[in-house]
This record gives structure tokens, C-alpha cells and sequence, in this order.
């Protein structure tokens, strides 16, 4: 173990990722802000290709930047042996070992999972596919939105007319979050056992997960319905037109909040016994006759109004809030969930890990520049300023 970021929990373990994208990135930036010295290994020249999604922070991507943060960057040409001798010594001191490259990339350089698991019983190498790593489809490329179409997220996203992605990466984000879940459970048993582990996550079992619930009404009950802001199989749930244009996000979950809705907010109590909505299956089956009604009982109530009709009803609601303005809502800026990071050529406020576990607070971090570790970090593997120089010489760093 190296010495890590002081007082975290992870403090003092080291992780090795080969990665780009999403998914990997997601996983060990999480293990980054929990204390790991974490080690980004990316491609000779351009680095992840992540960095070239944008460049609105200063130059930098905003996608890199939320990924990457707190973790040091060495670049390697993977293809040059002297690359690969690199790459072999940093897997050599490392606790966790993390890849997201194609099925069979790393077995071709003998650092696949099961390879590096026999040759390091104590290690924990953890690799993310798209299909996983057998099956017909194992070769398939597998990009966020491919894996939404194929899962069937999309055919549940959108309105009724027009079908719709999700608008975050929610494949390659239920990948890292179960990577990253799967890293600690295997780090808890190795404090047990001294066992390591040989981890395969893939998008495609990840999102599939989460779709499982719309997967069984479709094959037990009604076909869900794109419902687009509002909820496939609950009703009412979303958002719906006041006064002015304006809309106000309502989420009723049981028969007691119905009757509570139509009462105490829509001024109807009669609308609860209504055999059209007396059950939430009714409701769903007429759902266009009863939004439309709900918008009309609402039509001449004001935003705050109707926000202060469901308030004392205690009835769940939000606000429809534009992305511009998450960074400032009130629950960020009196929780103090934003922190200052530096990226290359400026600096960025980005939010706190949600953790959210008392006594730990995230050390002040960077998000670095291609190779900017370098050096450092071969000098740590034992490389003097000349073997380094050679390194850069030859091409392999």
C-alpha cells in the first residue's frame, strides 16, 4: 500500500485504472474521493478520449472534469513493449486494478482479469464491458445510447409519439456504480480473508437491472407506456400546468394521498370515489381523462398556490427546475455540497461525493492534466531520470 490522502478511509490504497469514458472513471473517482491514490492510465497523445467531449471548463471537458477528479494521470503506449513493462509494474504494487477496454484487450498483454488474479491472489481486478465477456454479443461495441436501445430503455423514454433517450448516461453510470460496489464488497472480505478477487461488471447486466421492474409488467401486465415527464404506471405522478404556463411536479403513492389530492388540492373530493380513479389501476387506464382534469382544477391556481395546497395536504412536490440552475438551488448552497477543484488552466466548483458519511470530508483535489504524473510516478516504480528519459525517448510513456 502507498501512502494516500490522510484521514479518508481508502487512505493508503493504491488503485490502478486503465480507463476512458464514463463507467471506469465514475467507479475510480469514487474510490478517489474516499482516500485511494488512484492512478489514471491513459493513451500516449490525446489521453482519454473523454477530454475531447468538450472544453468548456477552461479547455476542459465537463465530462472529464466530474470523473476525474483527485486522481494523477501517467500516459503509456500500451503497444510498446517498454509500455508494457510499465504497465506490469504498476500492477505489481497495486490493491485494485480497473480496466474498460474491450474484451480480450488486456488478456492479448497477459493482464486480464482471471490472468492477474492467479498470478496475485491478493489483488482485486475489476474489469467493465459492454455485453460482458462471453455470449453472442460479446464483441459488440457498446455505447451508452446503443445499450439504452437495446435494453429497451428507450422504448419506455419520450412521449407517446416519439421515443427518447434518457438525458444522462444512466448505462455507463449503473456500471460504475456497481463496479464501485463490487470493489468495496471485494475489499471488506480481503480485510477478512486475505482473498482477493476477479470482478466482471457489464453495461449491459447493469442497466438491464435497473430496467427489470418495467420488463416484468411487460411480460405479466400491461405494456408501459411513454409517459414523458410523468410515471409509466403510476397516476397521478408528475408534472402538470397551473397559472401562467407554469408547472408543478406532484407524486401521489398510495390510495390515502388520492383522496388527500382530490380534497384538500383539487377541490373535489367526489373525483376519490370516482370508479374511473378509485384504484391506481383505474387511474392508469384513464389516465388522459384525468390529467386533463387535474390541469383544468389547477388552471387558476398560481405555482405557489397550488405548491402551498399540496404542502399542507402533504402531498410529495417539486419544482421543474432547468439544469442552469441545480448549482444554485437553495438545498446545495445551505448544505454546502459545492467545493472549489482545480482543473488545468482554471478552476471549477463541482459537487461534493454524496457519501455523506460523518467524520469523513473530501481532501482538496485536481483534475490533471495528460501525463501530468508521469514522472513522478515512474520514479516511484523505481525508474531513475534516465531510464525515464529513455521511456520518453523510445515513445512508451
Amino acid at each position: 500500500m502507498t501512502a494516500g490522502k490522510p484521514s479518508l478511509p481508502l487512505s493508503g490504497l493504491r488503485v490502478v485504472a486503465f480507463e476512458q469514458a464514463v463507467a471506469a472513471p465514475l467507479c475510480s473517482r469514487h474510490l478517489a474521493d474516499l482516500g485511494a491514490d488512484v492512478i489514471k492510465v491513459e493513451r500516449r497523445g490525446e489521453g482519454d478520449f473523454a477530454r475531447a467531449y468538450d472544453d468548456v471548463i477552461h479547455g476542459t471537458s465537463t465530462w472529464f472534469a466530474w470523473l476525474n477528479r483527485g486522481k494523477r494521470s501517467l500516459t503509456l503506449d500500451m503497444k510498446h513493449p517498454r509500455g508494457i513493462e510499465v504497465a506490469r509494474k504498476l500492477v505489481d504494487r497495486a490493491d485494485v486494478v480497473l480496466q474498460n477496454f474491450a474484451p480480450g484487450a488486456f488478456d492479448r498483454l497477459g493482464l486480464g482479469v482471471e490472468q492477474l488474479h492467479l498470478r496475485y491472489p491478493g489483488l482485486i481486478v475489476a474489469s467493465i464491458t459492454g455485453y460482458g465477456e462471453d455470449g453472442p454479443y460479446r464483441d459488440r461495441k457498446a455505447y451508452d445510447l446503443l445499450l439504452q436501445a437495446e435494453t429497451g430503455v428507450v422504448s419506455v423514454t419520450g412521449t407517446p409519439e416519439e421515443p427518447a433517450k434518457a438525458g444522462v448516461s444512466v448505462v455507463d453510470l449503473s456500471a460504475g456504480v456497481y463496479a464501485f460496489g463490487s470493489i468495496m464488497t471485494a475489499l471488506y472480505r480481503r480485510e477478512c480473508s486475505g482473498e482477493g478477487a476477479a470482478i466482471r461488471v457489464n453495461l449491459f447486466d447493469s442497466i438491464m437491472e435497473w430496467m427489470s421492474p418495467l420488463a416484468l409488467m411487460a411480460s405479466y401486465g400491461p405494456q408501459p407506456k411513454r409517459a414523458a415527464a410523468r410515471h409509466a404506471s403510476i397516476v397521478p405522478y408528475g408534472p402538470y400546468r397551473v397559472a401562467d404556463g407554469r408547472q408543478v411536479v406532484l407524486a401521489i403513492q398510495n390510495e390515502r394521498e388520492w383522496q388527500r389530492l382530490c380534497s384538500a388540492v383539487l377541490r373535489q373530493p367526489e373525483l376519490a370515489i370516482d370508479p374511473r380513479f378509485a384504484t391506481n389501476q383505474e387511474r392508469l387506464r384513464n389516465r388522459d381523462v384525468l390529467e386533463s382534469m387535474i390541469e383544468a382544477l389547477l388552471a387558476g391556481c398560481s405555482v405557489e398556490e397550488a405548491e402551498d395546497r399540496l404542502e399542507r395536504a402533504s402531498i410529495a412536490y417539486s419544482r421543474l427546475n432547468d439544469v442552469s440552475e441545480v448549482f444554485s438551488h437553495p438545498q446545495v448552497l445551505a448544505r454546502d455540497r459545492l467545493i472549489d477543484v482545480a482543473v488545468p488552466n482554471g478552476r471549477v466548483e463541482l459537487l461534493r461525493a454524496p457519501f455523506n458519511i460523518q467524520g469523513v470530508d473530501e481532501a482538496p483535489s485536481t483534475v490533471p492534466s495528460a501525463g501530468q504524473h508521469t514522472d513522478d510516478i515512474l520514479a516511484e516504480l523505481g525508474y531513475d531520470a534516465v531510464a525515464i528519459a529513455g521511456l520518453h525517448a523510445a515513445g512508451a510513456v
